[in-house]
């Protein structure tokens, strides 16, 4: 049996997960999931039954891990220290590893259902201010500094370049300099035209 059960459908988030199973060299195994007819595996591992879920089958017992931030950061610590961040890495890598998740993920979500911060009350409530805030907070990240953490790839590039190659294709985040330098950046990466690579552009 392989090490990891990975829950998969193409049509889903779990395309993030399947280029960070490619950057830490390991191949899981894979069950696929249909939306109508989600397998009772995966409602016992992750009751929401959301995608990606995995199930890292370890010696010291099974161990479920969803959310793809999360996935990505448990894969660099498991199987790839290299992809990790050293220590003057590590304000950059969580930083703008959950910035991605938590803001980034926000606003682009909320703006794409047709919902924003009406006034300055609204903005502060929120966690992610407002879209244009948080879209020029990524950009200028990425005017100054190659990747995540500067000039070396980490395991935080495959979630926070994941939200930027697909905003940029989908329309969903502004077609800024920056942004569209990192994703040119990410995409010549082996691992991602193994996974992302194959995805239509919109």
């Amino acid at each position: 049996m392989a090490s990891y059960t990975f829950f998969f459908n193409p049509m889903s988030r779990a395309l993030i997960a399947q280029w960070a199973f490619a950057e830490a060299g390991v191949e899981p195994g894979i069950a696929l999931v249909e939306w109508d007819n989600k397998p009772v595996a995966l409602l016992d591992a992750n009751p929401m039954g959301k995608l990606p879920t995995i199930i890292h089958h370890a010696a010291f017992g099974d161990r479920v891990v969803s959310e793809c931030p999360a996935i990505c950061h448990y894969l660099a610590e498991m199987e790839a220290p290299e992809l990790l961040p050293r220590p003057e890495e590590k304000a950059d890598y969580f930083r703008w590893l959950l910035f991605a998740a938590g803001p980034v993920e926000a606003a682009v979500t909320n703006r794409a259902m047709g919902w924003e911060p009406k006034d300055a009350k609204q903005e502060m409530t929120t966690g992610f201010g407002s879209f244009d805030r948080t879209i020029d907070t990524l950009a200028r990240h990425f005017a100054d500094h190659d990747h995540v953490c500067g000039d070396r790839f980490t395991m935080a590039d495959v979630y926070v370049g994941s939200q930027v190659d697909w905003g940029l294709r989908f329309g969903s985040m502004p077609a800024l300099d920056s942004l569209k330098a990192y994703q040119a950046r990410i995409q010549q990466r082996p691992a991602y035209k193994a996974s992302l690579g194959a995805i239509p552009e919109s």
